[in-house]
């Protein structure tokens, strides 16, 4: 594997795709891997641009031993849709939004996390911002088996 260009997307960014991004880099670089991936997140709405991930977020994180503290929210531009290999959404909502707006040129690259879980009831990762701190663990205990299979997935080629 070598120069795989990984985007994860959430609404606001500031809860699920850095959790997502944190969760990859770190299993990469596990592996020694880190050089070969570019792994970035962004959101589908404007309305935490340049702010840190979500303190609950950034807890939960940590609490899986990586660091997401410097990640900065950022919104979906049209450029990504031709830099990134993969883009990963966590719902139906963000897929929608992207799918209407990307060139059909790449709306392959265009998948749910939770495609690779193909045992899953629902391929939306639930979003805890109004939720509680479980709401958080929860949601990145999902991120992480769809991360895993991902990951199995690109292994697999």
């Amino acid at each position: 594997m070598e120069n795989i260009n990984i985007l994860f997307v959430c609404m606001g960014n500031i809860c699920r795709s850095p959790l997502a991004e944190g969760a990859l880099r770190n299993r990469v670089e596990q592996d020694n891997l880190a050089d070969a991936f570019f792994i970035d997140s962004a959101g589908t709405h404007a309305y935490h641009v340049t702010e840190a991930p979500d303190p609950r977020s950034q807890q939960v994180a940590m609490s899986h031993g990586y660091d997401i503290s410097d990640q900065r929210s950022r919104i979906v531009e049209m450029i990504d849709f031709e830099l990134f290999d993969h883009i990963l959404v966590m719902d139906e909502q963000n897929y929608a939004t992207l799918i209407t707006v990307c060139p059909k040129l790449y709306h392959e690259k265009i998948r749910y996390l939770l495609d690779f879980l193909p045992d899953m009831a629902s391929n939306n990762v639930p979003d805890p911002y109004y939720g509680g701190y479980n709401g958080f663990v929860r949601t990145l205990d999902l991120i992480e088996e769809g991360i895993d299979a991902f990951y199995q997935d690109l292994q697999r080629g």
